[in-house]
């Protein structure tokens, strides 16, 4: 074979890996099918020649390379019903997409020749200092996911002192997720219908030493989760077993942090009918920080800020909540500006990068909170999974400080 004739056999071969990426669709990928590139067709730039493959799976946490790679392992292990209730936004999903696609409107603006060596990471959060601007944001029903559910997270928040948020719907009572994280928590509130219910697990929660409540108040409706509703199908476990839903009150009693409660008149888990009202009243039962979890708009920042609130965060509730299409990251410079440094403002949904971190830190947020990516490391390998993908998240917020030339 002649070199021309051998260059001619390359060029096929290397078309055809090409029009093999999963990464080239439509036109493009068409376009390798036959001798060459047709008129007009443009490649990628850059190409991946290393594309990300899902059918390869990570057998160790320490192979990920990313929180991504964690993400398929999870979904292999965990039942579908549980994986679609955790990976799933609403109606369209606008806003799930919007989440990760928002951060790439916004471009941070590298310093040079500033001392960078010993880049701090360490963060105040109201008055306590915690190793890493990333905490765990409340995530429900964490045994879904793997048998020690939230104990797990705690451990792996305790290896890299992280804030940990407790979900009022947690498989796992506060008490035993203090232990486990060795230090005071947060304890996220959803305030259902009955005051006295929400009472008794900011009374439950303070006594455990949690040293904060975030109020969600983003649960305001129903909402069609069609992912979960989808995958829930190929479900074939009998689910009864673990879900009487024969009543609300019959499924709530089934969860750690409503037993003992009076749960008699007990119509919503939700804040449909919450007002700032709510606020001043909680005011008079704690001595525990209190913040808004779900604020999005400036009016709302200023009323909170007003109200006496201890902290805001920023949330749409992992595009859970509602489909409106605008990510937190979007939603957060007019935060920070309603605000003006009067209360700490975190941030969640979406965040998958040390960059998205480092790009909420300079806009003006005081931490990031990160929800799905250490329960894709529980669900994928238990606490060693969790441990790893907050020591991704934690390399990658400390390399882009440094390349930032933020030395903290």
């Amino acid at each position: 074979m002649g070199s021309s004739a051998r260059a001619a056999a390359s060029r096929r071969k290397f078309l055809q890996f090409l029009a093999g990426s999963p990464l080239l669709a439509g036109a493009a990928s068409r376009a390798f099918a036959g001798e060459g590139v047709s008129p007009g067709t443009k490649l990628p730039d850059p190409l991946a020649w290393a594309p990300m493959r899902t059918d390869e799976l990570i057998a160790s946490p320490k192979d990920a390379i990313n929180v991504f790679d964690l993400e398929p392992v999870c979904r292999k292990n965990v039942p579908p019903a549980h994986f679609g209730y955790m990976a799933s936004g609403i109606d369209d999903e606008a806003t799930l997409r919007a989440n990760r696609e928002g951060f790439l409107k916004f471009q941070l603006r590298p310093r040079r020749l500033v001392d960078v060596s010993k880049a701090d990471t360490s963060v105040d959060i109201l008055g306590v200092r915690y190793a890493s601007p990333i905490v765990l944001a409340p995530v429900g029903g964490q045994r879904s996911f793997h048998d020690e559910g939230e104990v797990a997270s705690a451990r792996a928040a305790k290896s890299g002192n992280h804030l940990q948020i407790l979900s009022t719907a947690t498989s796992i009572g506060i008490e035993e997720v203090t232990a486990a994280r060795g230090a005071p928590i947060w304890y996220q509130l959803y305030a259902t219908n009955k005051w006295e219910v929400a009472k008794a697990m900011v009374t439950r929660a303070e006594k455990a030493g949690a040293l904060a409540v975030a109020v969600t108040v983003d649960r305001s409706s129903g909402r069609n989760q069609e992912t979960f509703f989808r995958l829930r199908r190929a479900d074939n476990r009998d689910c009864n077993s673990c879900h009487d839903r024969s009543s609300l009150q019959a499924s709530m009693r089934t969860r750690a942090m409503y037993q003992g409660i009076d749960l008699s008149g007990l119509t919503n888990t939700q804040s449909s009918a919450m007002t700032w009202e709510f606020f001043k009243r909680l005011r008079e039962i704690t001595k525990m920080k209190i913040l808004a979890k779900g604020i999005l708009a400036w009016e709302d920042a200023v009323l909170a800020a007003d109200a006496g609130l201890d902290g805001i965060i920023v949330s749409n509730h992992g595009a859970r909540s509602e489909d409106a299409g605008r990510a937190t990251i979007d939603a957060l410079p007019e935060i920070v500006e309603a605000v003006h440094g009067r209360i700490p403002i975190l941030v969640d949904s979406g965040f998958r990068r040390g960059s998205d971190v480092v790009k909420a830190l300079c806009i003006g947020a005081t931490a990031v909170c990160v929800g799905r990516p250490y329960i894709w490391g529980l669900g994928a390998f238990g606490q060693p999974g969790v441990e790893r993908a907050l020591e991704l998240l934690r390399l990658e917020t400390h390399d882009m400080m440094q390349q930032m030339g933020a030395p903290s």
